[in-house]
């Protein structure tokens, strides 16, 4: 049995991705934390989820400077319900107290990298460029350019190309007027800096590219003639195109401090294209795992997650042949091994898709540093 991580990481390595077969096991942020506490012993210094990456600052005042409560800390902080579970709330927990005496340069840092959507919803730009065209102190009317909140965020602006905003010409003038906010932000940045500060001007640009990453995703919702399984891999390659951008943020941002654990699904961190099918659906895309391990090459390792029994999803006993059941017959309730099994083992085939689960496969292994395989997600205590 090995569970030491620091065995899987490259010494290049700048961004480590963790994956989890699905969103439903908590054993997975069990074991996430235990590793992450050993990573910052080797000198990690943040670690970035799955959650929206504006929402996130929340958590990360709370962990570096007390902002706040830890429940208001997971109730802002966290998207797609993430606030609610147990392991979240250990680990900011628990970078709170690493803190807490700390001097700032040597504390850890909490960042998020998704978008601000949810599955079948995508909320109005204004308030993200608002924030930008305040902190530019400009008169600018971006309310009545984008209109109604709801005009955006109801779900048929995702679902239905024909009721969607985002080809229209409020869309395009909106575009247009972001992209000039984002060059007055840099053209102003030393006087917007020294005036400010350099942790405002960050927060400020986070915001406007958050806005102009939205206006994007709604432009590909706006999309006609596309069958369902393109649209959803279309929608999902902007987003995934999206959370690569801002984990290449994060790391121009912690470049100087040290590594960055991040931890998401397999589909997201894997290095090479992502793939999802369900009945007459068949989805793929280029995940952000693909994008940033094609631009930091060696900087970025990717650990995949793979499970073999779950009380919290209903999933049996792996069958004899897959690759689950080889993991499982080496009797540790988790470990991390390399990636080398042997051939003739095969997929399992007993999921169904309210799990959430997608079982291990040779293509999430292709790239992959290692495998952290949870035989039995009750057999992991809490504390892991």
């Amino acid at each position: 049995m090995n569970q030491d991580i620091n065995d899987f990481v490259p010494p290049a390595c700048e961004l480590l991705g963790l994956g989890e077969p699905t969103h439903q096991e908590p054993a997975f942020g069990r074991v996430r934390n235990e590793l992450f506490a050993r990573l910052v012993d080797r000198g990690f210094r943040s670690i970035a989820l799955e959650t929206d990456r504006v929402a996130a600052f929340a958590v990360d005042a709370y962990v570096r400077e007390g902002v706040g409560t830890l429940d208001s800390a997971l109730e802002e902080g966290f998207t797609h319900g993430f606030g609610e579970l147990e392991p979240n709330r250990r680990l900011v927990a628990w970078m709170r107290e690493f803190n807490r005496d700390r001097a700032s340069g040597a504390q850890l840092s909490f960042h998020g990298f998704d978008i601000p959507t949810e599955n079948t919803s995508a909320p109005s730009p204004r308030r993200y460029l608002e924030h930008a065209r305040d902190y530019l102190g400009l008169d600018l009317d971006l309310a009545g350019v984008a209109g109604e909140d709801e005009r955006w965020s109801r779900t048929e602006a995702v679902t239905d190309p024909a009721r969607s905003p985002g080809d229209s010409a409020e869309a395009v003038r909106l575009r247009c007027l972001a992209d000039d906010l984002l060059l007055q932000l840099h053209m102003r940045a030393p006087a917007l800096i020294a005036k400010t500060s350099s942790a405002e001007w960050y927060a400020a640009r986070t915001r406007l590219t958050a806005g102009i990453g939205l206006l994007r995703y709604h432009a590909q919702s706006a999309v006609r003639g596309l069958d369902r399984s393109a649209r959803i891999s279309a929608l999902s390659g902007v987003r995934d195109a999206l959370m690569a951008q801002n984990l290449l943020d994060i790391r121009a941002i912690e470049a100087e401090r040290g590594p960055t654990l991040v931890f998401s699904h397999n589909l997201h961190l894997r290095r090479n294209p992502s793939a999802w099918s369900s009945g007459e659906l068949d989805c793929r895309w280029i995940g952000a795992g693909h994008i940033v391990g094609t631009l930091l090459g060696e900087r970025y390792a990717f650990v995949a997650g793979s499970l073999g029994r779950s009380e919290a999803i209903g999933l049996a006993e792996p069958a004899p042949g897959t690759y689950e059941a080889h993991l499982r017959g080496r009797g540790a309730a988790w470990e991390l091994t390399d990636t080398a099994l042997p051939a003739g083992v095969r997929t399992r085939t007993d999921t169904v898709p309210r799990q959430g689960y997608f079982p291990l496969d040779r293509e999430v292994l292709d790239g992959a540093a290692a495998l952290l395989h949870i035989a039995d997600g009750a057999a992991v205590p809490v504390g892991a």
